[in-house]
């Protein structure tokens, strides 16, 4: 009888911009404070691209250093995965630009759009490639160019959002390693509190659409920080009692970088001590699908996360959606 593949996370890589948009900076640009914006979220700066740059090229760039901690060459990639909303464009999508970018012609390539959940659905996909066998790695992608979908007038959302990308590749691991379990949800009626209206075939993009800064990112926080705080201890604990473990297995906590008082709330109810929860979001703000994929990269840079750890990640994005994913690290 043929053992069970297993498919883990064989390299990890990320790529912030240079430029960086300090709190500071957006009181001289909308009608707040840094001791508003900190208080209520606990971000202090988030990184911005440059006119020029694309959500591919930090997709790209993250991509070429996950491949290089996982000691593989791009034509070794079998699919890549782009997890995003905002893609360079509607068509082709941004995991075929990065594809090529990358020279990684064996690869199917395709895109995600599943908010700021988006890194853990690739996941969870990659790892059925992998167990089945069709495919041996899979390059998964996090992605966001936020920057150039908000609206800088508006004091709620701009201060919120960044730009980023961060990437693994998923493959076969040591028997007993590796992806141990997923949970993924969506509940499409809460979709009215976080979308961008315009620029689909809802509403195309018309100079009404464009005056109005219907291309823009429309959130309700307090209806979004609600569903946030319920689904990361309900999406926290389900995971976990499908692999059949508890909130005192947990080694490291990687969650969405959204808020930091939703990430104390989780900490909390699991009961874990702050060493074992890993936030940046004061560095970046919320990269979106880019955010769990970053803080996992930095993470395991740092030396915090070793061989046998048992991983956990959990986000809620724009759909709304959920996702999580315990993961026992084979690195």
């Amino acid at each position: 009888m043929c053992e069970k593949i297993a498919a883990g996370i064989l390299g990890t890589g990320s790529y912030l911009p240079e430029k960086i948009l300090t709190n500071f900076d957006l009181e001289k640009m909308v009608d707040t404070s840094d001791e508003w914006i900190t208080t209520r979220t606990g971000i202090k700066e988030r990184r911005i691209v440059d006119p020029s740059q694309a959500t591919s090229d930090l997709a790209t760039e993250a991509s070429k250093r996950a491949l290089e901690d996982a000691n593989l060459k791009p034509e070794d990639l079998d699919m890549i995965i782009v997890a995003t909303v905002t893609p360079d464009m509607n068509f082709p999508s941004t995991a075929c630009i990065v594809q090529a970018n990358l020279g990684a012609l064996n690869a199917a390539a395709f895109d995600i759009s599943v908010g700021c959940s988006g890194f853990i659905y690739g996941l969870a996909i990659a790892q059925q490639f992998v167990e089945t066998g069709m495919y041996r790695n899979v390059l998964v992608i996090g992605a966001e160019t936020l920057s150039k979908i908000i609206n800088w007038k508006d004091r709620n959302t701009c201060v919120l959002f960044g730009d980023g990308a961060g990437a693994a590749v998923v493959g076969r691991v040591e028997s007993g390693y590796g992806i141990l379990g997923s949970y993924l949800g969506a509940d499409g009626t809460g979709g009215k509190y976080l979308y961008m209206p315009a620029g689909g075939s809802r509403m195309p993009a018309s100079h009404e659409t464009v005056e109005k800064n219907l291309h823009t990112i429309f959130m309700e926080g307090q209806e979004v920080f609600k569903f946030a705080v319920k689904v990361m201890d309900s999406a926290t604990i389900e995971v976990l009692e499908r692999c059949g473990l508890t909130p005192e297995d947990i080694d490291m906590l990687i969650p969405h970088q959204a808020n930091t008082r939703i990430i104390e709330a989780a900490r909390k109810r699991l009961k874990l001590t702050n060493d074992k929860v890993y936030i940046n979001l004061d560095k970046y703000g919320n990269t979106s699908a880019a955010s769990v994929a970053i803080a996992l990269d930095e993470a395991y840079r740092k030396g915090l996360i070793k061989k046998g750890d048992i991983i956990l990640t959990v986000a809620f994005g724009a759909g709304l959606t959920w996702a999580s994913s315990v993961i026992k690290w084979s690195k």
